[in-house]
């Protein structure tokens, strides 16, 4: 965490700042229009919700097809409720598995 002991660790801000999605994204754009789907679901009263406004902008600029989705909430409270209304839907609707291949469940 950047903070230990209430004091501000730099060296742990510098690198959360050098691997934010904003500051990498220009050159991963290949890799990201290659996706089948991308989702941003974040709430209106989370404190990412600048950035995550700020990456949806990037992402409609640079042409990368993608859902951006923000509901009444903020970064913990709703979790269950989306992710049975919104998470687990766009997976069901977006992952896709190669013919003839099974999955095992993790007791096998």
């Amino acid at each position: 965490m950047p903070v230990k002991d209430g004091q501000v660790q730099p060296d742990i801000v510098a690198k959360w700042a050098a691997n934010a999605p904003l500051a990498m994204i220009d050159q991963y754009i290949p890799s990201l229009k290659k996706y089948r789907a991308i989702a941003i679901d974040v709430g209106t009263k989370d404190s990412l919700l600048t950035s995550n406004q700020e990456l949806d902008r990037a992402l409609k600029r640079f042409g990368v097809t993608h859902i951006y989705e923000e509901y009444d909430g903020d970064h913990t409270n709703r979790i269950a409720d989306r992710l049975e209304t919104s998470v687990l839907p766009f997976f069901s609707g977006n992952l896709l598995f190669s013919p003839g291949k099974t999955t095992r469940s993790p007791s096998q």
